[in-house]
């Protein structure tokens, strides 16, 4: 699937769930949506050195030519809501004296890529964007500023969460600071290149994720009074951030990008139960706040709460497949879509297959 974590997609892993032996079968068969799914990971994989090293060298430009970064770093401090993302005083020239070096750069681009929202993410947006460009008959001039430049909005998250959450790249943070508002000029520049009904769709929606960010900053200080509506809201930053990627790759046109909004932001939302039990079974408690922490609270055992996480996942995905019935007749990527759903279920039961006896004792 494209993650960090090879061990998911291993054969003898795969063996171990319904739908990843499925997925197996298709590889052995080589079925239209396993060799399109292959060959855009492949792609995807690919791109992504030059990818980062466009990044580095925008950013790099940005930071240097900043003629008031003090400003700079307030004014993205207080559009997503964050002060803890401002940097300031002396830090302020440390770190741009550090990003001076385009080694040093590039290091920390690598960093914040290495992530598995990002190589998740990249393939199904080239694939998303060549159906859309196929079905309307348009030309690919386009395809890389739209699809990287979506990608880029999303790898903010990954500073952003670092700085917040305080559990990596402890001594990059300040540099991370530094980068952020760049990172999102420079998604803006390229996003805006597909016209403003994308630009537009792309501000609600980061809006919106912002919101569900800030959500799920304060839901940690209150872990047993978390609600239903609590974790719907705060799952924005799933929902959103995706919904809206999915549309802008049919450049917001009707009706293709509400079948990829609501196919994409369902998926990234059963993605997102899923990284809760990975992250849960990798740090031994679990994670503050998710899905499975809420049904624990709620039913007081910990084993049915990481059951009806997984079953939250499901349900997220069943939704995610009905958007399938929203593709227009003749839609040339279906099939690698639904192998991407199939992964995605074999994702989140993988994970709840590693919890073993690790489950008592998780909740904080």
């Amino acid at each position: 699937m494209g993650g960090k974590d090879r061990s998911v997609t291993r054969a003898g892993s795969l063996a171990r769930t319904g739908p990843g032996r499925r997925m197996l079968l298709q590889g052995a068969a080589k079925s239209p949506g396993y060799r399109s799914y292959a060959a855009y990971s492949a792609e995807a994989e690919a791109r992504l050195p030059g990818l980062a090293d466009g990044i580095a060298r925008d950013i790099r430009g940005r930071i240097r030519d900043d003629a008031s970064p003090a400003s700079t770093q307030r004014a993205f401090a207080d559009e997503v809501g964050y002060p803890e993302m401002e940097l300031s005083g002396g830090a302020l020239g440390d770190a741009a004296a550090r990003l001076a070096d385009p080694a040093a750069v590039l290091d920390r681009v690598m960093r914040i890529l290495d992530s598995n929202f990002v190589k998740m993410t990249l393939p199904v947006l080239y694939a998303l964007y060549d159906g859309a460009a196929e079905h309307a008959g348009r030309d690919a001039s386009l395809r890389r500023d739209v699809v990287e430049g979506h990608v880029l909005a999303i790898d903010l998250s990954e500073p952003m969460d670092r700085i917040m959450d305080r559990d990596e790249d402890l001594e990059y943070l300040d540099d991370y600071r530094l980068m952020n508002p760049h990172l999102l000029a420079a998604a803006r520049s390229m996003i805006s290149r597909g016209g403003e009904a994308v630009l537009s769709g792309f501000e609600e929606g980061f809006r919106d994720a912002m919101a569900g960010q800030r959500l799920d900053a304060e839901l940690k200080s209150r872990p047993r009074q978390i609600t239903w509506q609590d974790m719907e809201e705060s799952y924005k930053k799933y929902r959103s951030v995706m919904g809206t990627a999915g549309s802008n790759m049919a450049l917001a046109e009707r009706p293709l990008c509400e079948a990829y909004r609501t196919g994409m932001g369902r998926a990234a939302e059963a993605a997102g139960c899923g990284n809760e039990i990975e992250d849960s079974v990798k740090s031994g408690t679990v994670k503050v706040p998710s899905w499975p922490l809420y049904y624990s609270v709620i039913t007081g055992d910990v084993g049915s709460g990481f059951r009806m996480a997984l079953g939250r996942g499901s349900a997220y995905l069943r939704d995610a497949r009905m958007a399938l019935d929203m593709l227009p007749d003749g839609y040339s990527r279906r099939g690698m879509l639904e192998f991407l759903f199939l992964a995605l279920d074999h994702y989140n039961r993988h994970w709840y297959g590693r919890l073993g006896g690790a489950m008592p004792g998780m909740i904080p």
